[in-house]
């Protein structure tokens, strides 16, 4: 079967955008499923190769979930230990005590965009979807109102701001100044993660209510010993803080030892995510587990109890990323950035319409930064008069637009927070796309001004 080209790529995969909608939001088919199906009838169609259909999708779920499993295996135990000794409920306690009841949304904003600084979005959010659970809970809120300005302040972060792997590629493409970068996109970080975050939050969670009947509710909120003594504010965020520092040292690593040391490599490797992760878990076990009178017995329960209702959720981002393996093979993501560069735009917005695109596309935004600023790097160098910290930004901005069904993020969202697939369009998309705006808007508006 001959290759589809040009504008009948874009048309087949928008019909399996649509197709895989209709069919999980509709008629409730199971969405590890439904991405199979329409991942491969979509693969036929745009005529590729029937060897390569199921290779392609295998190395894209292969991909992700390399990744994701452990990130989301380690952070859940993390977490159940965290819920299990009252780390969590204490964090609660006390961020509502600060903020308030009524403003707990601007809290986990804050939190969010602190801890999310040098982790990745994945492992940002099941660090913080405990606490989330246990706010949400406190107060009665709608998880909505607490957990959209949570994912805005980690999206926000994981788009702009080094040292993100796509922000530091983006960075070196463009020739960027490092410091200069992280100043711009602090400007333009903070008020878009207030708008995206805590503004849209409270308008949406009005409109938006999850079913309250959540299973990985009961994974990290623990209801009974309401007389219980909670572990120590410090002793709880310096667990939770743990990977957070680490991954920051390790990133770092180069200003304290000269590169390729064992020195060097070592804080590389601690700096890890998974490693960080894997070292506060154990670190957990002493700080919330045997440090609170549990057992290993106990602490085996719940690292292994903790793993089942996350299965599923492991499963459907690994599978919307092999769709969106189809959708690159396939070359939809090839036809969408020839329409960009025919477009003719100002570097800014080439640099956020391109990154869009392969969003859109690709369902990944670190695959849409860095695919963006290989292509647009060389046009903008042409150009004289671009600053290029700001085109880190325009494209860090568009690589988050229109989150959808090939996304990990649009699934993690959605099961964490018991959504259906309207309501996760209606929060997640609608809250990412703000973000990408908004952050474009500011950061046109900053060009005029240096």
């Amino acid at each position: 079967m001959e290759a589809v080209q040009g504008t009948a790529l874009l048309v087949y995969a928008l019909v399996a955008v649509i197709a895989l909608i209709v069919l999980i939001a509709k008629f409730k088919m199971n969405p590890f499923i439904v991405l199979i199906v329409v991942s491969l009838v979509l693969g036929l169609a745009v005529g590729m190769p029937m060897g390569n259909i199921v290779k392609a999708f295998e190395t894209g779920v292969g991909g992700a979930l390399g990744h994701i499993a452990l990130v989301v295996g380690l952070g859940t135990m993390l977490g159940k230990m965290m819920a299990e000794s009252g780390g969590a409920e204490r964090i609660a306690n006390t961020m509502i005590k600060a903020f308030g009841e009524k403003n707990v949304h601007w809290a986990m904003m804050v939190v969010a965009f602190i801890v999310g600084l040098p982790v990745f979005f994945e492992v940002g959010f099941v660090l913080l979807v405990p606490i989330a659970f246990n706010v949400a809970k406190r107060t009665g809120t709608n998880m909505v109102l607490v957990g959209i300005p949570m994912v805005a302040g980690l999206s926000v972060v994981h788009g702009l701001i080094p040292p993100h792997p796509a922000a530091l590629l983006a960075v070196t493409a463009y020739s960027a100044d490092i410091g200069r970068t992280i100043m711009y996109a602090l400007i333009v970080g903070i008020p878009t993660a207030i708008i995206a975050g805590p503004i849209f939050g409270k308008l949406i969670s009005k409109v938006v209510i999850p079913n309250p009947d959540n299973p990985l509710i009961a994974q990290f909120v623990e209801e009974h010993k309401k007389d219980r003594q909670l572990p120590g504010f410090g002793i709880t965020l310096f667990t939770i803080l743990l990977p957070v520092v680490l991954m920051l040292i390790g990133s770092w690593a180069d200003l304290f030892f000269a590169p390729k040391t064992f020195a060097n490599d070592f804080l590389r490797l601690i700096g890890n995510s998974v490693i960080a992760l894997l070292i506060a878990t154990l670190v957990s076990f002493w700080t919330f587990g045997r440090a609170r009178g549990f057992g290993a017995d106990q602490i085996l329960k719940f690292t292994n109890e903790c793993l089942a209702p996350i299965a599923s959720i492991t499963l459907v981002v690994g599978a919307g990323a092999g769709f969106g393996r189809i959708l690159m093979d396939g070359g939809v993501s090839k036809a969408i950035v020839g329409i960009a560069t025919d477009a003719h735009l100002s570097p800014l917005l080439l640099g956020w319409f391109v990154a869009a695109l392969i969003r859109v596309a690709t369902g990944s935004a670190t695959v849409a930064m860095t695919t963006a600023c290989g292509i647009v790097a060389p046009i903008v160098a042409s150009i004289p008069g671009t600053r290029p910290e700001l085109m880190v930004l325009a494209t860090g901005a568009g690589s988050l637009i229109l989150s959808h069904v090939n996304d990990g993020g649009f699934w993690l969202v959605k099961e964490y927070f018991n959504m259906t697939v309207p309501q996760t369009f209606k929060t997640w998309t609608v809250m990412e796309t703000i973000v990408s705006v908004v952050a474009l808007l500011f950061t046109l508006a900053l060009a005029t001004v240096i």
